[in-house]
């Protein structure tokens, strides 16, 4: 089954890839390897979340952020190499905006992890760091990043 149809199975679609914030590019390409800017999650108008995980969002609320910013982090995967299918998950990092007590990063980072298994099977299996972090840009509550193999 392709990971399209596992999308839709799931009844999950892709995001419209969003403009870069600043001056970079979605994603970078060297050989086989692609590498992708970090992401934080959107909510469906296109804002952004803001708040410390531990303080304004539980740690169930930023898994699902991390889920969404998977998403957003399929759609350029799937800009970058033309198809899901062609996709082989390398690296992640996932980075939480948390209270300095919070201590369940990979909780929260496992919305990201959990779905890109659940799209794209084996090749979602990946490497990861899950960290936590003072301040992320807009005060966002989860940024990941993804290195990727784009298959032939």
């Amino acid at each position: 089954m392709s990971a399209e149809q596992k999308l839709k199975d799931l009844g999950l679609s892709l995001p419209e890839m969003a403009a870069p914030m600043a001056n970079y590019v979605r994603f970078k390409k060297a050989g086989d390897l692609v590498f992708l800017s970090g992401q934080g999650p959107r909510n469906p108008d296109g804002s952004i979340p803001a708040g410390k995980v531990g303080q304004e969002f539980t740690t169930e609320q930023a898994y699902e952020f991390a889920k969404i910013t998977g998403l957003g982090l399929l759609a350029a995967m799937k800009e970058a190499a033309g198809s899901l299918d062609k996709v082989e998950i390398i690296k992640l990092l996932g980075m939480v905006n948390g209270v300095p007590e919070f201590g369940d990063q990979p909780k929260v980072i496992n919305g990201c992890s959990d779905l890109l298994v659940a799209v794209l099977g084996e090749n979602g299996r990946h490497a990861r760091s899950a960290v936590g972090m003072g301040s992320l840009p807009g005060n966002m509550p989860v940024e990941i990043e993804v290195i990727i193999k784009v298959l032939p």
